[in-house]
């Protein structure tokens, strides 16, 4: 999908604010909204990352980090039809008549510990079936100058520039949103080293260098 969210290689948007030390929330309810995306087991239509490209551009550019999980998890509640629009809006007039009600409040240590549980152990993504990689190290390639229609992970800005693969991953899971019923495919994955001047021309600074790990279905022989 080509959206506002894609600005990678975009200018204009000003130097990036740093708190220094940077706290893991700035807000208690960015607490809150943390606890819904890794505590519910709803599965979202579409995926989250889908959810906020679908932003109006005005909206997704002036809302913070947890502001945009927000908006996807509860689009994705009312999607998934365990939420309606009106039962949404008549809390949220609820809220902005009597601010302070007390927030819904309830203890499921069986739910924390299933989610802590699943939090704090790690499973590798990579695939133990070996697709044959089309691709070596060392070989120029270029990435696809392709439009998805969904949520996909190759940035406009590389689109039909030519690069090198400098490393092989292995299989995993294409992470591109596919139509509902489609089999998630297991693709080789690649890094491919983009020089500075093959993207930015001329502006680049010296020697610089972009490396983007990129699935096989992003590539094509240069």
């Amino acid at each position: 999908m080509n959206g506002v969210h894609d600005m990678g290689g975009m200018h204009g948007f000003g130097r990036i604010e740093r708190d220094e030390p940077e706290p893991v929330f700035h807000y208690d309810w960015e607490r809150r909204v943390f606890a819904m995306r890794v505590g519910s087991t709803v599965p979202i239509p579409g995926g989250s990352r889908y959810n906020i490209e679908q932003m109006p551009p005005e909206e997704y550019l002036n809302t913070s980090y947890y502001e945009k999980w927000l908006h996807a998890r509860l689009k994705g509640f009312i999607d998934a039809g365990v939420l309606t629009e009106e039962e949404f809006a008549a809390r949220l007039t609820q809220y902005r008549h009597h601010p302070d009600l007390p927030v819904p409040h309830r203890e499921d240590p069986e739910r924390v510990g299933e989610t802590m549980e699943r939090l704090l152990s790690w499973k590798s993504p990579r695939r133990e079936q070996e697709n044959a990689p089309r691709f070596r190290v060392g070989d120029p390639v270029r990435a696809r100058n392709m439009h998805p229609p969904a949520h996909t992970r190759l940035p406009r800005y590389v689109r039909g520039k030519r690069g090198t693969v400098s490393r092989y991953y292995g299989v995993y899971d294409l992470q591109d949103t596919l139509p509902a019923g489609v089999k998630r495919p297991a693709q080789p994955l690649y890094a491919v080293r983009f020089d500075g001047q093959e993207i930015w021309g001329e502006s680049a600074e010296a020697k610089s260098a972009v490396y983007l790990d990129m699935w096989e279905s992003y590539l094509e022989p240069a």
